[in-house]
């Protein structure tokens, strides 16, 4: 009886141990760094510049955009999958001077091809980011997979930096006068501060089964000897050799291995792929058009937008943490369920409401649902997760939902221009309630009867 309770306690304090734990402090800022970097170029900054200052076309500036988030996708799988390999420091340093590069390549580059080439490596560079940060926070959290708080928690870093970077290099243009250089070099300094940040990492997740069945990530790195007997394993199978492509042939059987392995434990419901898609899909629908809806068919003005900003923002980061708590508490499935069908509802009455009192409340609405979404979906996600790929898998996943991104914007825009204004809103509506319908059914039966062969 004594035991059973002691492992009670235990577990219900693991969530708050992960929110102190060195990894998850630095990782949290790294994210947080980061969000305000992306947030700045591509709100902020990257549009007026490129259009205005540039004097570039909607078609290029919509191409370098799309570079982004091709960019991104394109590589969270493989770094997910380097981050088991080679460690998280390294992966996310390296990924993390693409960024600076890529900063400092707008800062020079003119060209439609150099700025778009400059979002291509900003999308590399943090692709890693995500996959890093889930696969850490699986790792730590433990048979029980209790990391709602720690989800919340990652994705108020996300949405805090997102939203402050913006906000920053507004105030930032109209105390210089609109001195874009200034902007760029203020962004450089923030991306050397998120490098060195990085450096603070650990290398690998080692600590798989503890001496008292503890999980976490380890503090040592691969350069000082990190991996253990496992590296020593590697080592062993694959001596070295004095012949140029036995690094490649060694890479070639660790891809194959790890894609052996991803088929024969992914043993996940068919629908958890679509759904991945859509709840980002809705994102996309939205990103391109809700500036311009504001502004041309509810007359709303710059500041009075700011504040719509904030209200629906502001109560999502508020709210992120004490839902994520109530998940590790709860369980994912009735905050989902609410949060799709309140999404659902709140968005198709933001297409047909005009009043600006009650969009507002709308858009607070709004902003509750997506509080209580994040953190589930993550926390749920990582319930189907493996131990024996994290890195992979989650790259896996994180690439399927964030192709959504580079779709949604694609058919918001096709929706907008032929079809009506409120339609991307009526369309996102509908998609929010068809992942209440998937999420129900995958709540029932989120694995496959048999593993796949």
């Amino acid at each position: 009886m004594n035991r059973e309770r002691g492992k009670r306690m235990q577990t219900d304090i693991k969530p708050a141990k992960i929110l102190r734990s060195p990894f998850f402090i630095a990782m949290w800022l790294t994210l947080f760094l980061v969000e305000i970097i992306k947030g700045a170029l591509l709100v902020a900054v990257l549009p007026v510049y490129m259009d205005n200052i540039l004097g570039l076309s909607a078609g290029v500036i919509g191409v370098a955009f799309a570079l982004q988030y091709l960019g991104d996708n394109l590589f969270r799988a493989p770094s997910g999958w380097a981050a088991e390999r080679i460690g998280f420091r390294a992966t996310m340093v390296t990924a993390l001077i693409c960024t600076l590069i890529a900063v400092i390549m707008i800062l020079f580059f003119k060209s439609a091809f150099g700025l778009s080439m400059a979002c291509l490596i900003l999308g590399i560079g943090t692709s890693p980011l995500w996959p890093c940060a889930m696969t850490g926070v699986t790792a730590m959290s433990g048979p029980q997979n209790k990391n709602g708080t720690a989800m919340g928690a990652l994705e108020m870093a996300a949405l805090g930096g997102t939203g402050l970077g913006p906000i920053g290099m507004n105030w930032l243009l109209e105390r210089t006068n609109h001195d874009y250089r200034t902007i760029f070099l203020v962004l450089m300094g923030c991306a050397i501060l998120v490098i060195l940040v990085a450096m603070v990492l650990p290398g690998r997740v080692v600590l798989e089964g503890g001496p008292n069945g503890e999980r976490g990530v380890a503090g040592g790195s691969e350069e000082h000897g990190g991996g253990g007997e496992a590296a020593k394993g590697v080592r062993a199978k694959y001596p070295a050799k004095p012949n140029l492509l036995t690094p490649f042939i060694r890479l070639q059987q660790s891809v194959r291995r790890t894609l052996h392995r991803v088929r024969s434990t992914l043993n996940v419901n068919p629908l958890v792929y679509p759904a991945l898609f859509m709840q980002s899909f809705v994102i996309g629908l939205l990103s391109p058009v809700i500036t311009l809806y504001t502004r041309t068919d509810l007359d709303i003005s710059p500041n009075l937008y700011s504040l719509l900003l904030i209200a629906g923002g502001g109560i999502t980061v508020i709210a992120l943490l004490p839902v994520g708590k109530m998940v590790d508490r709860f369980g994912t499935k009735p905050f989902l369920n609410i949060g799709f069908l309140m999404a659902a509802a709140s968005l198709f009455a933001f297409s047909a409401i005009t009043s600006i009192p009650v969009v507002f409340g709308i858009v607070m609405l709004v902003g509750v649902s997506y509080a209580m979404i994040l953190p589930a979906w993550n926390a749920f996600v990582a319930t189907l997760i493996p131990e024996g790929e994290r890195g992979a898998i989650w790259g896996f996943f994180l690439t399927l939902q964030g192709s959504g991104m580079v779709v949604g914007p694609i058919v918001s825009g096709l929706l907008w221009d032929h079809i009506s204004h409120p339609a991307p809103f009526i369309a996102s509506a509908f998609v929010m309630a068809g992942l209440a319908v998937v999420h129900f059914v995958l709540a029932r039966k989120p694995f496959r009867t048999a593993p796949t062969g």
